[in-house]
């Protein structure tokens, strides 16, 4: 059963789906935060993963970031790592207010930009008991050095000088400057980002998964936030709770889950999924119901009453 739900984040309201199954138990119930990819919203991947969860007997939790979908926050489309990072422990309180949900008992689980963000957020958190990640990066590493870690440094450079131009246009009364995510066509997105590009845009921009309300474009003062963070900086802390990364074999931002996994102390768990991109792992069968069921498997163990 899906619910709409709205909670606070740091003076935000958030939108979110609560995922509850259909079955009944006696007790309360584990429980898992789904955060969502960046430009993405909780009607895509993150809710496709919170409802998968939700058949596994787990509530699942998918919500929007604040200034991002139906959640609350202007300038729409600020991408804000610090209150992404409060966003997940805004859903974590939300659903220890839950009836239904063993507060004792919650995971947080982080796709693609997620997937870097649950990790400050649970290092911080000791209500979170277990993080798993599915095609984890850092945002700030995807900015600052390129999906595959090979970007040329000026990209990053003329991308800071455009943040303060439009810090002088804002200034001016020119209104919010932003910038676009996706070029018009597939072959403009191939060319521009290569197979991962290519698969953005496809994901994002056509029937496969598009959403009217996913980000289209990003403020540039999301720029100056983003290449400031380190959403690995402090990974260690989240041992001696589970950590669990799933990464697709043929993942180009593969790189990202295993400088966090390196970083991370045990107990920690690298899982590829043979064959999978990075974009593959948000929607395709063949690919997420390994993942799925590895997380159930994982969350099951480490939310178990006995812990």
């Amino acid at each position: 059963m899906k619910t709409d739900v709205t909670f606070p984040s740091a003076g935000l309201k958030l939108a979110g789906h609560l995922y509850t199954p259909d079955s009944e138990i006696g007790g309360p119930r584990p429980a898992i935060v789904v955060g969502h990819p960046g430009s993405g919203v909780k009607e895509q991947a993150a809710g496709l993963y919170a409802r998968c969860l939700a058949e596994q007997g787990f509530v699942a939790l998918a919500f929007d970031a604040a200034y991002q979908g139906e959640s609350e926050g202007t300038p729409r489309g600020l991408e804000d790592p610090a209150h992404r990072v409060e966003d997940v422990k805004a859903a974590v309180s939300f659903l220890t207010t839950c009836e239904d949900v063993d507060s004792d008992r919650i995971g947080a689980l982080g796709i693609c930009a997620s997937g870097g963000y649950v990790l400050p957020a649970a290092a911080t958190d000791h209500r979170v008991k277990a993080v798993g990640t599915v095609s984890a990066v850092d945002i700030a590493r995807q900015f600052r050095l390129g999906a595959d870690g090979a970007q040329d440094p000026t990209v990053i450079q003329g991308m800071l000088d455009a943040a303060a131009a439009a810090r002088t246009a804002e200034a001016r009364g020119e209104g919010v400057q932003s910038f676009r995510l996706f070029p018009d066509t597939a072959e403009q997105a191939r060319a521009l980002g290569g197979r991962h590009g290519f698969e953005g845009f496809e994901y994002y921009r056509t029937d496969r998964a598009q959403h009217p309300r996913s980000a289209k474009f990003l403020t540039w003062s999301s720029v100056e936030r983003l290449v400031s963070f380190d959403a690995f900086r402090f990974v260690d802390l989240i041992a001696p709770r589970p950590l669990l990364m799933i990464v697709g074999s043929e993942a180009v931002t593969s790189w990202m889950a295993v400088e966090a996994f390196q970083n991370a102390r045990s107990p920690k768990e690298l899982h590829w999924i043979d064959g999978a991109s990075h974009v593959d792992l948000y929607d395709k069968e063949q690919y997420v119901g390994p993942a799925v069921s590895k997380l159930t498997d994982f969350f099951g163990t480490h939310l178990a009453k006995a812990n």
